[in-house]
């Protein structure tokens, strides 16, 4: 049996194949098991990851590993870029572990556990809410993990205390000594939209607004008066 993106399967379902159950997890296992292997690769900025097919046993994505290929992950690669890179060389890899499997030219090896593993729970809203006081390039990152689906988020505030929320999509990093705190929202109302961080600016380049489409920022504040805003 082969299975890509299920849930957990009952042991009697996957014991019952006279030669075993093996599954493709997107991830150099061991690391990144479990539920969002590409974001959090992403999001913890990785330069390289993988797939992997190994063979089911009690514990998730805990079995004998049978390939693994490599890609590279490039510094303006978004989850949905990796995704793609991986889901093509994926099925090729799913096809060649059959075929090892059906020659019996087949050799696994055990995960190792000695190394310090990197965890890849699911996402949830919380996970995408962006927090400002840390790096230009950790803020970049974890858009990057996110996007294009579910996406990072902020929370606006208005002059009457209204709230709504922005998707960010895409960004880009000025690195410099900040004139403002961390998570203050600068915008010129024209071209500038930007939020201060730990050692610098992030340019919100790519954004959704609540009720709106997905647009470059200078065409969002051509519509849209977002100098009075701030971050909550």
């Amino acid at each position: 049996q082969i299975v890509v993106a299920f849930r957990m399967l009952p042991e009697v379902v996957w014991n019952m194949p006279e030669l075993g159950t093996f599954n493709l997890h997107a991830s150099l296992l061991p690391q990144y098991r479990g539920a969002a292997p590409i974001n959090w690769a992403v999001i913890n900025g990785e330069t390289e990851t993988g797939v992997t097919t190994f063979f089911l046993k009690h514990e998730i994505d805990t079995g004998n590993i049978i390939l693994q290929r490599k890609i590279s992950i490039e510094p303006t690669d978004n989850v949905g870029i990796v995704y793609d890179k991986l889901m093509n060389i994926g099925g090729d890899l799913v096809i060649e572990t059959v075929d090892r499997i059906i020659d019996g030219n087949l050799e696994t090896t055990p995960q190792d556990e000695s190394i310090e593993l990197k965890p890849a729970p699911k996402i949830f809203k919380d996970t995408c809410l962006i927090n400002f006081n840390t790096t230009t390039e950790s803020v970049r990152n974890l858009v990057r993990g996110l996007a294009p689906y579910p996406a990072a988020w902020i929370e606006l505030t208005d002059p009457t205390g209204n709230t709504t929320n922005m998707k960010i999509y895409e960004v880009s990093k000025e690195l410099c000594a900040p004139s403002h705190p961390a998570g203050t929202l600068i915008c010129d109302g024209k071209k500038i939209l930007k939020v201060a961080v730990q050692d610098g600016y992030i340019h919100l380049d790519q954004v959704q607004l609540a009720g709106k489409k997905r647009m470059p920022a200078a065409d969002l504040m051509r519509g849209t008066d977002l100098t009075q805003y701030t971050i909550k």
